[in-house]
């Protein structure tokens, strides 16, 4: 609370002195009580610590155990009985522990982008600070400075730790980066304030990392480290990242695949038992055999391959990304951005230009707007050329330096093609009076002509009239009258209504460097515009049922002029004050957030409450930032995205994607990816799903009445990890629908399988189990002539090649109906036809090697062995490829009954 004291106060508070500073001894004593002037930095997980994070996943665990007891059970002969090490088959354990780590190194891969927040937030740490120690001035690290030090701040520095000023001199800090304030904040050493104010109006403190753009002045340091504001927003951003809703559907669904397999294994044995039971086999040998079969069920109701699909399917949504300009840092977040219901964001940089321009003018009686400039230049160019005169910055489009208000007046002049360089040779400057805080004036002297000096004076209006006794009215110099002072106060107070910054020229010539007597020549308004892109994008979310939310440091009718103007408020009864938000509970926030939508002078706490408020009333919230201060919200949400080329290092750091044009318009484009990215998702999911139920209901149906397993965990593995995988990927892979924003967000809280999605798995995961039943029972059948079990079992028991054979083409059926399944699955509202018009070549592609694969299988020796498959003729092959287009036909079927329902609503 150092603003709320006065001077001498605080030195005596931290025992220091004004003019000699510290003495050594007690600088060291200090080091040793605070530490270094740094922020900590976050311990970083070890690589192998990473890997094996990938791995706590339910799946993992049930495909690890599957991995153990499949390795151990390949030591035992199951016709001979006996364990032995000959001929041990190892290709399920170790295709299945491949799978595992396949899908850990991607993760890790992705996990060791570590996160670079605190690092970017220590580079934002001044290198030297200049202080006064032992009565000396010094110029030290500034890591080494500590409580009590007394430090001098020049123009251009940067303010090394947090610091109440004793002495200022026309100092002003910019902390845009910080605050959220749009211009530099003017400083003044002698304010003391009774009771307490937010960062933002602190006017007597400097804080770290923010620079000084204007003046001089000295203080005495107050906070280090980590008990600087920075360091504040340093330790919120050391927080454990939150799962994204995809990340908590895939893992609900980990543990529903784990539970299912785990009572599907406990029936097996429980079946196998009754079945050994009553038709009197060996025990110990049908519960080893139930074992074999238990590990091809597991396999089989794990989805082995959508871990690694799914990040596969994320990855191409991240390249998809890049082409609208959006860079993704973190890999589940692309999903996250097409359940987004609230985007909150920053004002300055984000929906501005980050740039004060002059956007009215006020000459001889008229109002010009910007785009009247240029084709008014005979009335507006005196005030241009006068206004950057009497200025200290530069701007000529590659260089800006200098106070961001004088940027605009110099650029008000580019614009009529007066440029500060050319100015300043013709009308050589020959004296200044600089800006202070009490005079709020400016002057400069310039030499015209050979005759003419003239002096030019900009500031305040209030403070200009003051020392008028003219004013440049009708094309001539005319006394100035009260009407007068009247006009140009209601012409001040229409450009302030509309938040527009307000500055006045006047001038004189001749005479000495003096502000009186002054000719009122006009004024002019500027803001921080908004970005042109913005309003349309803003009307494009909303369309699509996403609010815009507005979230910055700046005044409130500042704050609230911008948003009317861009379509996101109505009345000044949506907007909501920092103060505010501190002085409500959560749960009125919560509230409040339900009506308001533009948040001002709000801190980096303010920002984290208005976007957990947001989500505690079921939002899922993307937070756009550039600044300091954006970064804890930006962690906060759902998803963070940073502007990647205003942006601050800690900004970036904190986001989960990065807008590589600073354009607010690529996050609607974002957004619409990212819709799509689920809806490709969700369709892969279903595709590989729809797979495994299929295996599940071929293994127990056959289990049931008493067959063998009419897959082999190998076959199992193939489908899953190659025949589905690729197709899975062409899905992952497919256009997003023309249509997607026009719909609303989909609930986050809704299941993968929701809008028809439970209907899907069970009608094509049966359909796709019984043909693979099917296709094994199909020669068996022909051969004992007719479906009788106990025959079937004795021609297996007699004839091992026919099993082999009839495993063989439940496996070509398995993976061929999951082929033309695929086509269904890429748009469940169309025919299955219209997918090889949309240009994805990749459904060709895997159209070709899931054909291609099975052939090369039954038709390569080596291979026949490996995979335990039989060689198919011609016949047998069409007579498969005919069964597995079952999934297709009924699709079909589906389409037109669908198309016929249609017309006759229609005609009604």
């Amino acid at each position: 609370m150092f603003e709320n004291k006065e001077k001498e106060q605080v030195l005596e508070e931290l025992e220091t002195n004004f003019s000699n500073g510290l003495t050594s001894d007690e600088v060291a004593k200090r080091k040793e009580k605070y530490g270094a002037n740094k922020l900590t930095e976050k311990k970083k997980k070890p690589a192998i610590l990473v890997f094996f994070s990938q791995m706590n996943d339910p799946m993992i665990y049930i495909l690890f155990a599957a991995a153990i007891i499949s390795f151990i059970l390949s030591f035992y002969n199951t016709s001979t009985g006996e364990w032995s090490t000959k001929n041990v088959d190892y290709v399920e354990p170790l295709v299945i522990l491949g799978v595992v780590l396949l899908n850990s190194i991607i993760g890790t891969v992705q996990e060791i982008k570590a996160e670079k927040s605190l690092e970017a937030l220590k580079k934002l740490s001044a290198p030297v600070a200049i202080v006064r120690r032992n009565g000396e001035t010094l110029s030290i690290p500034a890591e080494e400075l500590v409580p009590g030090d007394i430090v001098i701040l020049e123009e251009g520095s940067q303010v090394p730790a947090d610091i109440r000023l004793l002495k200022s001199v026309n100092l002003k800090a910019d902390e845009s980066s910080l605050t959220g304030e749009s211009v530099p904040v003017e400083k003044n050493a002698d304010v003391v304030f009774s009771e307490e104010v937010g960062i933002g109006d602190r006017t007597n403190i400097v804080y770290m990392s923010t620079p000084i753009s204007y003046g001089h002045g000295e203080g005495v340091v107050i906070c280090t480290g980590m008990s600087t504001e920075i360091g504040h927003i340093a330790t919120m951003l050391d927080e454990k990242d939150e799962a994204t809703p995809l990340q908590k559907k895939l893992a609900d669904l980990s543990k529903l695949l784990g539970w299912i397999t785990i009572g599907l294994v406990v029936l097996f044995f429980v079946i196998g038992l009754i079945q050994a039971h009553v038709q009197n086999k060996e025990m110990v040998a049908t519960m080893v055999a139930m074992f074999v079969t238990s590990i091809s069920l597991a396999v089989a109701a794990i989805p082995e391959g959508l871990p690694a699909v799914v990040t596969i399917v994320l990855s191409l949504g991240v390249q998809r990304m890049v082409k609208v300009n959006t860079i993704v840092r973190k890999l589940h977040s692309v999903e996250t951005l097409g359940s987004v219901t609230v985007v909150c964001s920053d004002k300055t940089g984000t929906l501005t230009q980050n740039r004060m321009t002059v956007v009215e003018a006020f000459v001889d009686g008229k109002s010009y707007i910007q785009n009247e400039f240029v084709e008014n230049k005979n009335y507006v160019e005196e005030l241009a050329i006068g206004l950057s005169l009497c200025s200290n910055a530069k701007s000529d489009g590659k260089v800006k330096y200098g106070d961001p208000t004088e940027i605009a007046l110099v650029d008000f002049a580019n614009l009529l093609g007066d440029s500060k360089e050319d100015l300043e040779s013709r009308f050589v400057r020959t004296g200044e009076l600089p800006f202070d805080s009490v005079r709020k004036m400016m002057s400069t002297q310039n030499q015209i002509d050979e005759k003419t000096v003239r002096t030019y004076t900009k500031g305040a209006m209030d403070q200009i009239l003051k020392h008028c006794s003219y004013i440049y009215k009708d094309g001539k110099v005319c006394p100035i009258t009260d009407a007068d002072i009247q006009n140009l106060v209601a012409e001040n107070t229409k450009m302030s209504d509309k938040a527009l910054r307000v500055l006045a020229l006047a001038y004189k010539d001749g005479g000495q460097l003096e502000e009186e007597n002054l000719i009122f020549y006009g004024m002019i308004g500027m803001v921080d515009p908004p970005r042109e892109e913005a309003k349309p994008a803003i009307q494009t979310l909303t369309h699509a049922q996403i609010l815009t939310v507005m979230i910055t440091g700046d005044h409130k009718d500042t704050a609230f002029a911008i948003a009317s103007e861009l379509g996101i408020v109505e009345s000044k009864d949506q907007c909501m004050s920092g103060d505010e938000i501190t002085a409500s509970t959560p749960e009125e926030l919560q509230e409040k957030v339900k009506i308001c939508r533009v948040f001002a002078r709000v801190s980096p706490e303010n920002k984290v409450s208005i976007v957990q408020a947001f989500k505690a009333n079921g939002n899922i919230v993307a937070m756009t930032g550039d600044g300091v201060n954006d970064a804890p919200s930006l962690k906060a949400a759902d998803i963070g995205i940073a502007m990647g080329i205003s942006g601050t290092d800690v900004a970036k750091g904190a986001a989960d994607m990065i807008l590589s044009d600073d354009n607010f318009a690529s996050i609607e484009k974002a957004v619409e990816e990212g819709r799509g990215i689920f809806f490709n998702i969700r369709k892969t999911i279903l595709f590989l799903l729809s797979s495994n139920i299929g295996e599940v209901v071929c293994m127990l149906l056959a289990v049931l009445v008493g067959l063998p397993a009419p897959l082999a965990a190998i076959h199992i593995l193939f489908v899953n990890l190659i025949t589905d995988s690729i197709p899975a990927i062409a899905l992952g892979a497919d256009k997003k629908p023309k249509d997607i924003m026009d719909q609303a967000p989909r609930d986050p809280k809704a299941s993968l399988f929701a809008e028809g999605g439970y209907m899907n798995l069970i009608v094509y995961g049966t359909l796709i189990g019984l043909i693979t039943l099917v296709a094994f029972l199909f020669y068996p059948v022909m051969e004992v002539g007719g479906v009788n079990i106990a025959a079937i079992n004795e021609a297996f028991n007699n004839n091992p090649q026919l099993l082999v054979e009839s495993e063989t083409c439940a496996f070509i059926v398995l993976g061929l109906a999951e082929l033309f399944h695929m086509l269904n699955m890429s748009n469940e509202g169309r025919s299955a036809f219209r997918v090889f018009g949309n240009g994805n070549w990749l459904f060709l592609v895997s159209f070709g090697i899931g054909i291609f694969l099975p052939v090369l299988l039954t038709e390569v020796d080596a291979l026949n062995n490996i995979f335990q498959v039989y060689h198919l003729d011609w016949q047998q092959w069409l007579i498969m490829v005919a069964l597995s287009t079952a999934p297709l036909v009924l699709h079909e079927i589906i389409i037109f009954i669908k198309f016929i329902h249609k017309k006759f609503a229609k005609i009604k």
